[in-house]
């Protein structure tokens, strides 16, 4: 490389610096302007309300907390021990069934004595007051002429054994179409 071309080489490269210079002065000249405009703005903080001390008077009362206060109380449930649940008491036939399987399928009356006609798969039986059915110990407490209803123990994991009323309603078969 000769010397001219080297000269003309830093020659340019000093030009390309100056046209930089020039627009980072203008850059700057712009930015002190915006500058001198602007103004900080800090909104004042608010007020402080300072609330009155209060005593809590209801001491003795439910406190506002509680778990008992938001949950519902749960009806009160009667522990029952009952002969009923003996494990020696020889079962009868018909509390081999779910409730939900057997069908009431009519009544038979003589005198003041009333029996319950019972069918389970096809079988028929006759039941009155005091004979057991179903799998939760139903005993049956009234009969009518179109239902019973069965004192049953159902097992409650937290309270032990609980009473339950059910009433099976007659069957009724409609012949009508044939």
């Amino acid at each position: 490389m000769n010397k001219g071309a080297l000269a003309a080489m830093v020659m340019g490269c000093g030009v390309l610096m100056a046209g930089c210079a020039n627009d980072q002065e203008d850059i700057q000249k712009w930015m002190n302007g915006q500058a001198a405009d602007m103004r900080g703005a800090v909104k004042p903080l608010p007020e402080v309300r300072i609330f009155p001390v209060v005593d809590y008077l209801a001491v003795n009362d439910l406190e506002p907390f509680n778990a008992a206060r938001i949950e519902p109380t749960k009806p009160e449930k009667r522990r029952v021990d009952d002969p009923r649940l003996d494990p020696d008491r020889q079962r009868e036939p018909l509390e081999a069934y779910p409730l939900e399987t057997l069908r009431m399928v009519g009544v038979l009356g003589k005198g003041k004595s009333i029996n319950a006609l019972i069918q389970a798969d096809k079988a028929l039986y006759q039941v009155r007051i005091g004979n057991f059915m179903g799998r939760n110990y139903g005993k049956v407490i009234v009969i009518n002429q179109d239902s019973l209803e069965l004192q049953e123990l159902i097992e409650d994991l937290n309270e032990g054994w609980v009473e339950k009323v059910t009433t099976v309603q007659l069957h009724e078969r409609q012949e009508a179409g044939k």
